[in-house]
């Protein structure tokens, strides 16, 4: 007798950018975007959030297996070349990506069941984020894990700034945010990352004898265990996503994301030190041309770059009221004032 919560039955839908194999009561999910070292895109974002719903409602699967396809890359968080194709241009839609990006984590943490990260190579960005969404991780010796947001003009807030002073503490949560360097695969295991490191060759054989080992507990209590220990993980994500999802949405209509997503697609380097030369000459830092406040005169076209000197509309030279460099010698002026007496200063 079928009830309203069995299977949804997805070995009937065509899955393009994700494998969903249901094999001795293990579902594994595999992120099947090799070329692009398994990163995901909104497409596969919305099949995983599907495979995760399958897993969870199947009483025949009793554990959750995620992994990525190949040997080099286990998931490298979002696709840049697509942010930098759609949401630079699109910041609002980012909003709506972000909603698609918590439904996978959240579908990991209450999926009812236990899930193991495979991790069969590099897990960067949003790559670490899904194996700390996980309940055990094993890792191949050859892996490696890193946090890359404040060098690609993002920050790492969908699960690493939360999460991360957890698992760590407090000093190596910021030594991997804030200088977004690789932890090879037996750092990780010291600092409590992952489980275990094992040759790439026994990878399968560890995760499948994790999963027999979970196979033979009470489903019902194994459930309750794994949302009790959830609290902390649960506590700091949801005080933090939604501001999260708000802000990364609205920075991506600054410069820093567009200049680090530009120069990963390009395979340079960001100009980091060109924003930091600027905000020092009092040049806008948040806009390529300037704050858009000009207008022109001759045809009467508002909202355009300070830093130009003619008109986009008609070609007119522009009369500048004020110059960028007059603003901030304004501003730090205004700062040496002297601020009336107070008794308790």
């Amino acid at each position: 007798m079928n009830g309203p919560f069995d299977s949804a039955k997805t070995e009937r839908v065509r899955f393009k950018e994700i494998l969903y194999d249901k094999k001795g009561w293990t579902a594994t999910i595999t992120i099947n975007r090799p070329h692009a070292y398994n990163s995901y895109s909104t497409l596969a974002l919305q099949e995983l959030v599907l495979a995760l719903q399958d897993a969870s409602w199947d009483d025949g699967v009793a554990t959750v297996v995620l992994t990525g396809a190949g040997d080099a890359a286990f998931c490298t968080g979002g696709d840049v070349k697509e942010y930098a194709q759609m949401y630079t241009r699109r910041p609002r839609d980012y909003w709506k990506y972000m909603g698609l990006f918590r439904g996978f984590l959240e579908g990991i943490l209450n999926l009812g069941k236990p899930s193991i990260a495979r991790i069969n190579g590099m897990a960067v960005g949003g790559g670490n984020e899904v194996q700390m969404a996980c309940d055990l991780a094993v890792m191949a010796e050859g892996a490696y894990l890193q946090q890359v947001g404040t060098q690609v003009g993002s920050v790492a807030c969908g699960g690493a700034t939360q999460w991360l002073p957890i698992h760590v503490g407090d000093r190596r949560a910021r030594e991997m945010l804030l200088l977004c360097e690789k932890i090879p695969a037996q750092k990780a295991l010291e600092w409590g990352l992952v489980n275990a490191v094992v040759p790439f060759s026994q990878l399968d054989t560890k995760v499948e004898e994790l999963a027999k080992k979970l196979l033979e507990k009470f489903p019902e209590c194994t459930r309750y265990t794994k949302e009790q220990v959830n609290f902390w993980k649960n506590l700091s994500w949801n005080q933090t996503i939604g501001h999260a999802r708000d802000w990364l949405a609205l920075h991506y209509t600054s410069w820093e994301p567009h200049e680090g997503m530009k120069a990963f697609v390009e395979k340079r380097a960001p100009e980091y030190r060109l924003l930091r030369e600027r905000a020092r000459d009092g040049k806008s830092s948040e806009f390529p041309w300037g704050p858009y406040c000009l207008s022109c005169a001759a045809c009467g076209a508002g909202n355009l770059p300070e830093e130009m000197s003619f008109c986009g509309i008609c070609g007119k030279k522009l009369q500048k009221a004020q110059t960028a460099a007059t603003a901030d010698s304004l501003f730090k002026k205004s700062l040496t004032h002297e601020l009336p007496n107070d008794p308790n200063r």
